[in-house]
């Protein structure tokens, strides 16, 4: 998706004049963060966060923004303690989510304290409020704008979601059982396991999530990351690579070395490998080859577009 071009500047500051000041003002908005009580006007004390509106950092925003844009749109409010626009729109956007119940979430970045994250925005101004889904940007505006154009606006990321398939459902859903709010800690946990190379430990924290939340779609795609990972950490690269070479048809052969291709990054080579075997073969050998490309599918944005592309060219091969 293309970012927006039309912003409305009203009640925006220039983020460029106050880059000293932010500059300065990190280290202690960290230290505030951590502290028992946050800070007041616009910046919710910690604990006392409502499920659908939480604050964001660049540590947690992978997690928290990305992954669960997939399943959940997600509308980030950019602000900052002096920001006065901030202290106006923050609030009807607090309301409007909590209003929500789970229909879509709030993240919060404060600027000053993510500097990073207000740079991958290109923020030249804030208030800023973005709309993810599905991993992507979809919309943005500047400014303080008034509750009745803001519902507004909602609605027509709303509509673009279902469009995408990232299912808002009705007010109340996302928070149906006590296993649901549990997910996000399942998040967390699996990430730090993977970080400290722990993918066992990673994978059955996962498991028990998804045991959980059967149709938790960032859940089964962190557990299919980690199950290619653990799979990839396994294999001899280059005793793969000679046996797919000699083996063109060989499902296992080629899987192998497609796992290889998606773990470097190198997406579009793993699909159309597999997108090979499976318009070579036929019987198990085909069957074997589209599970696992599925399989691959299941790790990206439902809108991505290499995986739009190898789906249509499956299906094509397949009907």
């Amino acid at each position: 998706m293309q970012q927006p071009r039309d912003f409305s500047l009203h009640g925006a500051v220039d983020l460029g004049a106050r880059q000293a000041a932010a500059q300065r003002k990190a280290q202690a908005a960290r230290a505030a963060a951590s502290a028992p009580d946050a800070g007041e006007d616009g910046a919710p004390a910690a604990g006392e966060a409502a499920a659908f509106v939480f604050d964001v950092t660049e540590q947690t925003f992978n997690t928290d923004v990305a992954l669960r844009s997939r399943t959940t749109p997600v509308i980030i409010d950019l602000w900052a303690e002096w920001c006065g626009p901030c202290k106006q729109l923050s609030p009807v956007l607090e309301k409007l989510a909590n209003e929500a119940n789970g229909t879509w979430v709030l993240a919060k970045i404060d600027v000053d304290a993510n500097p990073r994250l207000a740079q991958a925005f290109q923020a030249q101004s804030i208030p800023m409020v973005v709309a993810i889904i599905g991993g992507q940007m979809v919309d943005a505006f500047l400014g303080a704008m008034p509750e009745a154009q803001i519902r507004q606006w909602l609605a027509q990321v709303l509509s673009v979601a279902d469009q995408l398939g990232v299912s808002t459902g009705a007010p109340g859903q996302a928070a149906e059982s006590a296993a649901e709010d549990e997910v996000p800690a399942a998040y967390r946990q699996a990430r730090e396991a993977m970080e400290e190379g722990d993918l066992d430990n990673a994978a059955a924290i996962l498991e028990k999530a998804l045991s959980d939340v059967p149709g938790d779609a960032v859940a089964k795609s962190w557990l299919t990351q980690v199950n290619l990972m653990r799979r990839v950490s396994e294999y001899d690269p280059a005793a793969a690579s000679r046996d797919a070479a000699q083996r063109p048809d060989d499902p296992e052969a080629q899987i192998r070395v497609a796992d290889i291709e998606i773990a470097a990054g190198r997406i579009e080579a793993a699909f159309d490998r597999l997108l090979g075997v499976i318009k070579r073969t036929s019987g198990d050998a085909r069957n074997q080859a589209r599970v696992h490309l599925i399989e691959l599918f299941e790790i990206f944005p439902p809108g991505d577009p290499a995986v739009k592309a190898a789906r249509s060219r499956l299906a094509t091969l397949l009907f």
